[in-house]
């Protein structure tokens, strides 16, 4: 098969050559834009799943159906680091300036932009030492109009927040349209900024005002978001991505490969199915490996199982490994413990089921290893944050990584 035709796309965020299985997500976003069209009242809307499942592709899909309805759009990614001050003045500056050519007051958007430059600007407050603001907080947009005074600068970043998104709402309507802000891996925003935008949106919601904002982050996202206000249960819409059932997973793989008139033998996808597990990322991972390695067509199941090592050494480099490597010997021994409870094995030692994604009980691993489960907090706190585990339910805890557990026990101790 020549490699220049390959259709396929394992990339970080890049949009595989069929949007396979998603098709109720965007029919559900585009009613959203709708019903904001008419001045009716609509939820901002949060995306969660493990990664690999194509999250950050659906985000960038939804974007691309607000801005055909001529919408103002901004996007922006969470990083634990950074405030959301900076970012989201980045990004509603982009979908104002969207906006500002169809706004009939070109003074307006004037006023807009300088309330934004006073909410950029507006430095973090200093450490207990009195130390200077970081770099990224003294950022200077490239906004050429004078900062507003007393509008959106108060410092607080909650206060200051409602006041922003409210104006940009107001600009907005002005020319009929709605602007819409999406958040990546939403789940590493600070708790005060999770509280601001949550006390934002819940304010638009009540005026009915015409800016949504789209999240998408790991499977706590919701327990992050209720954390921060106990309304946000009913704040958001929530939208668990998961999966590609098996319909929607032969339809990923043979729609582009019929494109280029290369047809699938139903085993092969039988094979390919079972070893992706119908995880986007896998799907195109091993498809683009069986097309390189299929002499001709019809693709068959011996060309998958000869492909299948390459693809699993390249997840192993490149998707499990990059993540194993970031962890502390500590946290991978809690990681170990929580790979090998994952696992049921027959009297013989084979594993006969293999719930990799299933979650664990915080206790039942604290035993595993001998220790106090007080001991292992550390680990697990550490894990959590750096985004390899997840606590979606109180005592227990998963992987954010489909197949991880399967890929620790293939590893040496």
């Amino acid at each position: 098969m020549d490699p220049v035709r390959n259709p396929y796309a394992p990339g970080a965020g890049q949009r595989p050559p069929e949007l396979a299985g998603r098709g109720r997500e965007l029919d559900v976003f585009d009613i959203v834009l709708e019903r904001i069209a008419r001045g009716r009242p609509e939820r901002s809307l949060m995306l969660t799943g493990l990664r690999g499942v194509g999250k950050t592709v659906l985000l960038n899909t939804l974007r691309s159906q607000a801005i055909n309805r001529l919408w103002g759009s901004g996007k922006i990614e969470a990083r634990p680091d950074q405030s959301l001050r900076r970012p989201v003045a980045a990004a509603l500056h982009m979908a104002v300036r969207e906006l500002a050519p169809r706004h009939r007051a070109p003074d307006r958007i004037d006023a807009f932009l300088g309330v934004l430059k006073a909410f950029a600007q507006r430095s973090a407050p200093t450490g207990r030492a009195g130390a200077a603001p970081k770099l990224r907080d003294r950022w200077q947009p490239g906004i050429d109009v004078p900062a507003a005074s007393g509008r959106a600068d108060s410092g607080d970043i909650e206060i200051d927040l409602v006041e922003l998104l409210s104006d940009a709402a107001a600009v907005a309507s002005d020319v009929g349209t709605g602007i819409a802000i999406f958040i990546d891996e939403m789940q590493d925003l600070g708790p005060e900024d999770v509280s601001a935008l949550c006390a934002a949106c819940h304010e638009l919601s009540q005026l009915g005002a015409p800016l949504i904002v789209v999240g998408a982050g790991l499977p706590h996202l919701p327990a992050v978001l209720s954390a921060a206000k106990s309304y946000s249960e009913r704040l958001f819409r929530y939208q668990r991505i998961d999966r590609l059932d098996r319909i929607a997973a032969d339809q990923a793989l043979c729609a582009p490969a019929e494109r280029e008139e290369v047809e699938y033998e139903q085993k092969a996808l039988d094979l390919l199915y079972e070893k992706s597990g119908g995880y986007p990322y896998f799907v195109q991972a091993y498809g683009k490996a069986t097309w390189d390695h299929a002499p001709r067509s019809p693709i068959t199941a011996a060309d998958v199982r000869v492909a299948a090592p390459e693809a699993e050494a390249e997840l192993a480099v490149g998707f499990f490994g990059s993540r194993f490597e970031r962890a502390t010997p500590a946290e991978r021994e809690y990681m170990r413990a929580m790979a090998t409870m994952s696992a049921v094995e027959s009297e013989s030692g084979a594993v006969v089921r293999d719930d990799m994604d299933a979650a664990v009980p915080t206790a039942e691993i604290a035993r595993a290893l001998g220790r106090k489960p007080a001991s292992l907090s550390p680990a697990r706190d550490a894990l959590i944050k750096k985004g390899l585990i997840y606590s979606g339910e109180r005592g227990t805890v998963a992987f954010t990584v489909p197949h991880f557990g399967r890929y620790l026990r293939t590893q040496p101790a």
